[in-house]
């Protein structure tokens, strides 16, 4: 049915659509050729014109040229100042109230955070209203319709936007890497310490089982050097002196051998 509209009957579809709870997007409604045809229709030119501002400008366009374009009602004077909130979010993270009470023409602080709070809720912005500093701190914003004369400039910030990614990536790259290195020479490092104590107590073993052969070996020695007649002569032997140097034993008085007495 909007495409057929024509004249007023567009002229009201426009209006309809910019005071439409919810409506923020119009670049549809701007492409529908019975919608274009109002520029050529003097009665209607406004309507076209206020469609435009709906959907690329601001509240302060509209003030501009407030006697060539329909007066606004209530929901669409909102709707406009939440759509020039949100365009003023994508130029600036911080938002002055002094700046915001100017922009969107408006006398108390009060109405101020009123008007924001409710495009909170609505999802055009977010973000937190600081009254000590007088400033509202944009998190996020929603989009709008863009102009053809806008694309230029959008794809040089994507361009940029694709460096600025790609440079982070090859940051993040180069950090893994770095790490998996480090985590490699520590499992390197763990490996030859582990080498390098089983080598010692190989070496403890050895050593220890060389010290107890010696040990033993000594101890065979000393044995065999304490058995009887090991160390004796053959005629000492043969005589039943053993290894003991005794003196043969004395006869008796008939014997061979006297005891030598004196005078």
């Amino acid at each position: 049915m909007s495409k057929s509209a024509k004249g007023a009957a567009a002229a009201k579809l426009v209006q309809d659509a910019t005071s439409a709870p919810g409506v923020y997007v119009f670049a549809q409604l701007l492409d529908q050729q019975n919608v274009r045809e109002l520029q050529n229709i003097p009665n209607h030119r406004g309507s076209y014109d206020l469609l435009e501002i709906f959907a690329h400008g601001t509240y302060q366009d509209y003030k501009t040229n407030t006697a060539a374009l329909p007066p606004l009602n209530t929901a669409q004077l909102t709707k406009l100042k939440y759509l020039s909130l949100a365009s003023m979010a994508t130029q600036s993270r911080i938002l002055g109230y002094g700046q915001l009470l100017s922009a969107l023409d408006i006398s108390s602080i009060r109405e101020l955070e009123d008007l924001i709070i409710d495009a909170i809720y609505q999802d055009i912005v977010r973000g937190k209203l600081d009254q000590k500093e007088q400033q509202f701190e944009v998190e996020f914003t929603m989009g709008r319709d863009l102009q053809m004369s806008q694309l230029p400039s959008l794809l040089e910030e994507l361009r940029q936007w694709s460096q600025r990614t790609a440079g982070v990536i090859a940051a993040l790259d180069k950090k893994i890497e770095g790490v998996m290195q480090q985590e490699k020479n520590a499992k390197l490092s763990l490996e030859q310490h582990e080498a390098q104590r089983e080598a010692m107590i190989q070496e403890i073993q050895a050593k220890s089982k060389k010290g107890r052969a010696e040990k033993d070996a000594a101890e065979d020695t000393m044995e065999l050097d304490d058995m009887p007649n090991s160390g004796g002569s053959t005629l000492g032997s043969l005589l039943g002196f053993g290894n003991k140097r005794n003196k043969p034993p004395s006869t008796g008085p008939g014997g061979m051998f006297r005891k030598r007495t004196r005078a």
